[in-house]
């Protein structure tokens, strides 16, 4: 019997409730999700980098329309009666009411969660104006209340060259008593600054692995007072690289030992749904 969106969203809730920190990896497509859904995770979430890539398209407010992300998340979510959370982006628009109407449509699509953040796309003025983004989170909590989605508030600044922590902490907080229910600052520098992060917030935190820089296991990640891993664009890029590699080892070499390391087709067609299109 499948999952009921509500029965979804009442299990993802549960998960940020519960001791000690998870993983929520990032699928881009329907197969992925399928494979991640088949290794025990407990919730996955969109990842507008992975799926621009696998579309052709650079990860960037201007390669991607709210309708083909919200059509990718709606074939993710038909994929798994895992809870999935989506990367919304900026909300698709500058204005509160643009968050808020992605959240509806974002619910429409079986979303029970979904992060909007505070980059404008802008590179001449990067992050929006405190004020503006705490009115954004605002309405798209609102559009949230007494449904079931989990709203997370993203404050972008150390992904977008201002690496001020106390005006990052100052937003999260903010974005807490406007109505978000989970905090996330992608880009923070180090476990330290994760765990400062998590001290000064009263909602759990979010964190993302898998970008350059110093690996954290999530053993560290719990103990600094993380509740929720993702990995953003990076399963993507991962299986990105795999594929140049064996492109590459054909090409200059001849061979085909890449191979040796492929999922067998059965393994793999065992993850998948066997049912068949009419």
């Amino acid at each position: 019997m499948k999952l009921t969106q509500q029965e979804k969203f009442d299990r993802f809730r549960a998960l940020h409730e519960r001791a000690g920190a998870f993983v929520m990896p990032n699928p881009w497509d329907a197969g992925t999700t399928r494979l991640l859904s088949a290794m025990g995770f407990e919730a996955l979430a969109t990842t507008s980098a992975g799926y621009a890539f696998s579309v052709g398209r650079r990860d960037s407010f201007a390669g991607l329309t709210r309708a083909e992300l919200m059509e990718n998340a709606g074939a993710i979510v038909a994929a798994t009666e895992l809870p999935v959370s989506g990367d919304l982006e900026d909300g698709f628009g500058a204005s509160p009411e643009s968050c808020a109407r992605t959240i509806e449509l974002a619910l429409e699509v079986g979303l029970v969660g979904g992060s909007i953040e505070d980059a404008t796309g802008d590179p001449e003025a990067p992050i929006y104006p405190f004020a503006q983004a705490v009115e954004r989170i605002a309405a798209a909590s609102q559009a949230a209340r007494e449904r079931p989605f989990l709203l997370t508030g993203r404050a972008e600044n150390f992904l977008w060259g201002r690496p001020d922590l106390e005006d990052t902490i100052r937003r999260l907080q903010a974005f807490s008593e406007a109505g978000a229910d989970v905090l996330y600052a992608p880009g923070l520098p180090d476990l330290e600054a994760i765990r400062r992060v998590c001290s000064e917030v009263d909602k759990p935190v979010n964190v993302v692995m898998g970008l350059q820089g110093k690996s954290t296991s999530v053993a560290e990640l719990a103990e600094a007072g993380v509740k929720r891993i993702s990995v953003g664009g990076s399963f993507a890029r991962a299986a990105l690289g795999a594929m140049v590699r064996a492109a590459e080892e054909v090409r200059d070499g001849g061979t085909f030992s890449y191979a040796e390391q492929a999922l067998a087709d059965a393994e793999l067609a065992g993850m998948m749904l066997q049912e068949k299109r009419r």
